[in-house]
C-alpha cells in the first residue's frame, strides 16, 4: 500500500473538519510593516516547498494571550524530514545563515537572517527530548495575519517546549504562565500529561508556581494532580491577593494584571 504524501494528508483532513481559530490576532497590527514584509518573503517561500509549517515563538504564543511582544524573529516548526527543503527555499529567497553574524547550536534549530530580522525553522527541542511529530500538525488551530492563514503551533506544545527552558540568561516561564491564565481552561491537559511523560514534576511545579501567583484561579485539572496541588491552593491566598505578581517582577509582564500596585 502506497503511503499519501503529509501534505496531502493534511489537506484531506482540512476537508473533514475546519480548523479551529486562535482567540487573538488583533496583535498583529503592532508588527512593524518592514519587518513584516520580511516574514511575509519566509512564508511565501516556504509554501513553494508544499511542506506543513507550523507558527510558533512570540507569534504563536500572542495568538492564544494576545500579548505581542516585538523579538525580530519569527518561529516556524516543521517535520524532521521536512527541515532541509525548507531551509533551502530560504536560502535561495535570499536569506542567509544566522551562524556566520552569531554561531548557535544546530541540532535543533536553522536560523535564516535577512535585514535584521531571523526566521527559525526549527525541527526538535533544544533539549532534545523531543522531535516535532505529526500531532503537532493535527492539533494546529489557525490564525490569519495580513492576509496569511497559518497554521499555529498547538498550545500544548509550545507549554511543553517551554517548560525546559530555564537558564541562567533566559527562562520562558513567565510565556508559559501567561499560556497557562489565557487557556487554562480548554487545555487538554491528558494530551500534555501524555507528552510530558516521566517529567511531570517539573509541570506540577510549574502548576504550583501558577497557583502561588494566581491564588483562585480554576484550572480543568484532571483528578490525580489535583489532589497534588489541593495543599497548594489552600494555603496561597485568594484571587484578591495579587501581590504576588509585582514580588517575581515589577515591570508589566502578566498579560491580565499590567498594573498591579
Amino acid at each position: 500500500m502506497i503511503e499519501e504524501p503529509i501534505q496531502q494528508r493534511g489537506q484531506a483532513a482540512s476537508v473533514r473538519h475546519k480548523k479551529p481559530k486562535v482567540p487573538h490576532s488583533e496583535w498583529a497590527e503592532h508588527i512593524p510593516d518592514n519587518e513584516w514584509a520580511i516574514y511575509e518573503r519566509a512564508i511565501g517561500a516556504l509554501r513553494k516547498v508544499n511542506r506543513p509549517f507550523l507558527l510558533a515563538g512570540a507569534f504563536g504564543l500572542a495568538a492564544y494571550t494576545g500579548r505581542w511582544r516585538n523579538t525580530k524573529d519569527i518561529d516556524f516548526y516543521v517535520l524532521p524530514d521536512d527541515r532541509q527543503p525548507l531551509i533551502d527555499a530560504l536560502t535561495q529567497a535570499g536569506f542567509v545563515d544566522y551562524y556566520d553574524k552569531l554561531p548557535y547550536q544546530r541540532h535543533w534549530i536553522y536560523r535564516a537572517w535577512k535585514d535584521d530580522c531571523i526566521v527559525d525553522i526549527i525541527w526538535a527541542m533544544a533539549n532534545q527530548r523531543a522531535d516535532v511529530d505529526e500531532q503537532w500538525f493535527d492539533r494546529a488551530p489557525q490564525i490569519t495575519v495580513h492576509g496569511e492563514t497559518l497554521d499555529v503551533a498547538p498550545a500544548e506544545e509550545l507549554l511543553w517546549c517551554k517548560l525546559y527552558v530555564m537558564q541562567k540568561d533566559r527562562c520562558d516561564w513567565p510565556d508559559v504562565v501567561n499560556l497557562i491564565h489565557a487557556k487554562g481552561d480548554t487545555l487538554d491537559w491528558e494530551h500534555l500529561i501524555e507528552r510530558v511523560g516521566d517529567d511531570l514534576p517539573l509541570l506540577i511545579g510549574l502548576l504550583n508556581v501558577y497557583c502561588w501567583l494566581c491564588p483562585g484561579s480554576e484550572l480543568k485539572l484532571p483528578q490525580q494532580m489535583r489532589a497534588v496541588l489541593a495543599h497548594c491552593a489552600q494555603i496561597n491566598g485568594n484571587a484578591e491577593d495579587q501581590c504576588h505578581i509585582n514580588w517575581l517582577d515589577s515591570r508589566p509582564w502578566f498579560v491580565p494584571r499590567k498594573n498591579v500596585s
